[in-house]
């Protein structure tokens, strides 16, 4: 039996007993209230957990031993490192797993959008976004996340078929992943008042967030300022994906900070992708980024899916990576996160809802190290802040006792390798879910592979 085996049954023997230390782990300064730190962040502690949340949180015992005086069971972590369960703030549930009955998807973003349309127009119905949408869910509670937010494809008639689902999901899902949804539709069709107003009551009534994808149409500011109002009118926050292209023309970003500052705003804004800004002048970048600060909007990189999709030329090499400026967001105060987007549909062929692998990726192409500072804050605490979920994402006495027990002892070590064997905790007590089988997805029309 491996030492990380041995480790989890402590850890199930611990929860059993209602009250165990978890001793010699190390945690990151980043996502605790700690101040003590070595050069990456982290510190040696010991964890005591009691009815699932965290009772206390102090320096590591120099010599871990199995149990206290006071007859405490003690576990040795032997120096590993425990992170905060994931927030994942930009996913698409409702498109997750329908790569196979896609054959047209050709890697290209407008190849993606007509593959998309015509299998939702021919697939999409109830049973089948349920059961991909709770097959995405099983596996990223497995890889540890705790709350995701996911857009839902809108437009009608579909809109009555997948809100029911979710709301049927969230339901079920509860206690283990807080689901919040935003719709999405193209920003042209809330020039129909009608629409958007219907659209807004049920996003309400689902507790979800209204949104939709911004691109330049004629009267962007115009249809701007109704999603605001409406937002405003039904007390929802706005989360938009915009400047999903190479062009550096596109601009969508620096309007929404100009039409929250207009409406006077003072829900949240979160917006996605934000990719053209890579590719404009300093001086473009400087007065989009001074705006979006002002507006206090946030901003969430995708860079699964903008690796994959931009700068993809038929035959030839991408130039560019696609990622938006997360480095010069943050120095200016603006929240940043990473989402894992879509997963093995046209918009992206991989993927499995695993933030770990969104985090190394986003690691190494966004340079998030060197230092590695607080960069783990953009798929824990920041994405709860944005998602206002409270002191989610972070590890604190008085919390429950959620998070993750990987085998490696530091930054490098627990981004080199899958750590498919980590420990996710829950509640104080290690799951023992395991991954669902593609083959379950077999009984869905178009997805068995003969």
């Amino acid at each position: 039996m491996t030492a990380q085996l041995v480790l989890r049954e402590q850890l199930a023997d611990g929860a059993r007993m209602s009250r165990y230390a978890l001793r010699n782990v190390r945690l990151n300064s980043a996502v605790t209230n700690w101040s003590a730190m070595d050069a990456a962040g982290f510190f040696l502690a010991d964890l005591t957990v009691e009815h699932g949340r965290i009772l206390a949180t102090t320096p590591a015992r120099s010599e871990p031993t199995e149990t206290s005086d006071n007859g405490l069971f003690s576990i040795d972590a032997g120096g590993r490192v425990a992170l905060p369960t994931f927030v994942d703030c930009h996913t698409h549930l409702d498109k997750g797993h329908i790569l196979p009955r896609t054959p047209a998807a050709n890697g290209t973003f407008d190849g993606a959008l007509a593959a998309t349309r015509a299998d939702r127009t021919a697939n999409w119905s109830a049973g089948d976004v349920f059961k991909r949408m709770d097959f995405a869910l099983r596996s990223a509670f497995h890889h540890g996340t705790s709350a995701i937010r996911t857009h839902i494809d809108s437009q009608p008639p579909q809109d009555a078929i997948s809100w029911p689902v979710f709301t049927e999901l969230r339901q079920h899902w509860h206690g283990r992943i807080d689901l919040q949804a935003s719709c999405l539709f193209p920003i042209d069709m809330a020039r129909d008042g009608a629409f958007l107003d219907g659209m807004a009551r049920r996003v309400a009534a689902g507790g979800g967030t209204l949104g939709a994808v911004a691109y330049p149409a004629p009267d962007i500011d115009h249809l701007l300022d109704r999603m605001f109002a409406a937002a405003a009118r039904t007390g929802l926050d706005l989360d938009f994906h915009a400047d999903e292209t190479s062009d550096p023309t596109a601009n969508a970003l620096r309007r929404i900070a100009e039409a929250k500052l207009r409406a006077s705003f003072a829900g949240k804004v979160l917006v996605g992708h934000c990719c053209s800004l890579a590719v404009q002048d300093q001086a473009i970048v400087d007065a989009t980024l001074d705006t979006v600060a002002t507006a206090s909007l946030a901003v969430v990189a995708l860079p699964t899916c903008n690796l994959y999709l931009q700068d993809r030329r038929n035959g030839a090499t991408p130039r560019w990576r696609g990622v938006t400026l997360l480095h010069e967001m943050k120095k200016r105060g603006i929240p940043v996160a990473l989402a894992s987007d879509n997963t093995r549909d046209p918009f992206h062929s991989y993927g499995d809802l695993d933030m770990l692998d969104t985090f190394r990726l986003g690691t190494r192409v966004l340079h998030l190290d060197h230092p590695s500072g607080d960069w783990i804050r953009a798929v824990t605490t920041t994405p709860a802040e944005v998602m206002d979920l409270g002191a989610k994402g972070g590890i604190a006495n008085g919390q429950p006792a959620d998070f993750i027990l990987y085998e490696g002892r530091s930054w490098s070590e627990v981004l080199s390798r899958a750590e498919n064997n980590r420990i996710v905790i829950r509640n104080g007590t290690p799951i023992s879910t395991l991954l669902p089988s593609y083959a379950e997805l077999d009984g869905l029309e178009g997805l068995a592979l003969g």
